[in-house]
C-alpha cells in the first residue's frame, strides 16, 4: 500500500510504526520488572525442610560413626597386617633353622646337642603361637572393619530413603508455588490479553493507533513470552492442552474468516462494476495493482499486457482511455498520468478506439 501513499506519508506511517514499537518497549520493560517479582511471592523450598529430623540426624550420626570406624579400622588392619608379616617371617626362619639343625643332628648323631634341639624347638612353638595370634587380631579386625561397612551401608540406606521420600514431598511443594505463581501471572497477563484483542477489533484504525498498537505488542509479548515458558509441565498436559486450545480457536476463527471473505468476494463481484469501484478504497486498489492483482477480485492480472484492459476474472475495468489526451491510463488513478486530466470528466472505456 505504501506505493500508492505520498511521500511525506510514508514516512510519517513509519514514524507512528517507530512510535509505537518504542512505546511497546517502555511497556514490555515495565512488564518485565513486575512479573520478575511476581516469584518473591512464593517461598524457596529445600530439602532439609521435608527430612524427618529426629530420624535424619539418627541416620547421619551413625553414618559419621560406622566412617570414623571403617576408617579406624582400615587403619588398624594396614597395621596389624605388617605385625602378622613380621611374625611370619620370624616363624619361617626360625623353622628354617631348626630343619637345618635336625639335618646335622642327624649326620653327625652327636647326644650332646639334644639340649639345642629342645630349645630350639620351644623356640619355634613360641614363635609359631606368635604368628596364630596376630592372624588372629587380623581376622577379627576384619571383622570389626566389615561390621563398620555393613552399618554404614545401613545408614546410607535409610537416609536416601528419608531423601526420597522428603524429595516428593518438596516436588509436590515446589509444583503448588509454580501454580500459584503461574496464576499470579496469568491474571496479570490475561486482562492484557483481552484488552489487546478489544483494542485489535475497535481501536486499530483510529488516529491514535501507535499507542494500541504498541499496546498489542506489549501484551502478545507478555504473554507468550512472560507467561507460556512458564507453564506448569505436569508431563506437558497443561502446555499440549493450552496449545490444543489456542489451535482450535484460531484455526476456527481462520475458516469462519476465509469464508465470509469468500462470501463477500461472491457478493462484491456480483455487483455492477460502478458500485464495485466505488466501495473499493483507492489505496486498496492501487496496492493490489502494484502487486499485479485484480483490485475486484485479487486474482493475478497481467498489468504488462497492453491489449488486456479488463480483468478476465471479474470484468472490472482495469485501464481506460483519458478523454483529454486519449492516453490509456490506469482505470483507478484520480487524474491521468500523461496530460493531468481529472478521471471524472468523461473519461473513455475500453482501451483506444
Amino acid at each position: 500500500m505504501s506505493k500508492a501513499l505520498r511521500f511525506s506519508e510514508v514516512w510519517y506511517r513509519r514514524m507512528l510504526w517507530l512510535i509505537a514499537l518504542v512505546f511497546a518497549g517502555f511497556l514490555i520493560g515495565l512488564g518485565g520488572l513486575v512479573v520478575g517479582d511476581l516469584p518473591k511471592v512464593g517461598e524457596t523450598l529445600t530439602l532439609e525442610q521435608f527430612l524427618a529430623q529426629p530420624e535424619t540426624d539418627r541416620a547421619r550420626a551413625a553414618m559419621r560413626q560406622a566412617q570414623v570406624g571403617l576408617q579406624t579400622g582400615e587403619d588398624a588392619i594396614a597395621r596389624q597386617d605388617l605385625v602378622a608379616q613380621a611374625e611370619r617371617a620370624r616363624a619361617d626362619a626360625a623353622r628354617e633353622t631348626l630343619a637345618n639343625w635336625l639335618q646335622t643332628r642327624a649326620a653327625t648323631a652327636r647326644a650332646d646337642q639334644d639340649d639345642g634341639l629342645l630349645r630350639r624347638t620351644r623356640e619355634l612353638d613360641v614363635l609359631k603361637a606368635r604368628e596364630r595370634l596376630a592372624e588372629a587380631e587380623l581376622e577379627r579386625l576384619r571383622q570389626d572393619t566389615l561390621a563398620a561397612r555393613q552399618s554404614l551401608e545401613r545408614s546410607q540406606r535409610a537416609l536416601s530413603d528419608l531423601e526420597l521420600s522428603a524429595q516428593r514431598q518438596l516436588d509436590a511443594g515446589q509444583r503448588k508455588v509454580e501454580l500459584r505463581v503461574f496464576l499470579y501471572r496469568l491474571l496479570l497477563t490475561l486482562p492484557l490479553l483481552v484488552a489487546a484483542g478489544w483494542l485489535f477489533a475497535r481501536r486499530r484504525q483510529s488516529p491514535y493507533w501507535p499507542f494500541v498498537w504498541g499496546f498489542i505488542f506489549f501484551a502478545l509479548f507478555a504473554f507468550f513470552v512472560e507467561l507460556v515458558p512458564y507453564l506448569p509441565s505436569y508431563g506437558g498436559y497443561v502446555r499440549y492442552l493450552v496449545g490444543i486450545v489456542l489451535t482450535v480457536l484460531i484455526g476456527r476463527q481462520a475458516i469462519v474468516g476465509m469464508r465470509t471473505y469468500l462470501e463477500r468476494q461472491r457478493a462484491a463481484e456480483a455487483l455492477p462494476e460502478a458500485e464495485r469501484r466505488h466501495v473499493l478504497a483507492y489505496d486498496v486498489a492501487h496496492a493490489r495493482l502494484a502487486k499485479g492483482i485484480c483490485p475486484g477480485c485479487e486474482r493475478p492480472a497481467d498489468l504488462k499486457d497492453a491489449a488486456r484492459n479488463y480483468c478476465m476474472h471479474c470484468g472490472i475495468c482495469l485501464f481506460d482511455i483519458c478523454a483529454g489526451c486519449g492516453a490509456r491510463k490506469n482505470a483507478f488513478a484520480r487524474h491521468c498520468h500523461a496530460c493531468g486530466c481529472p478521471a471524472g470528466d468523461g473519461a473513455g472505456r475500453g482501451g483506444p478506439a
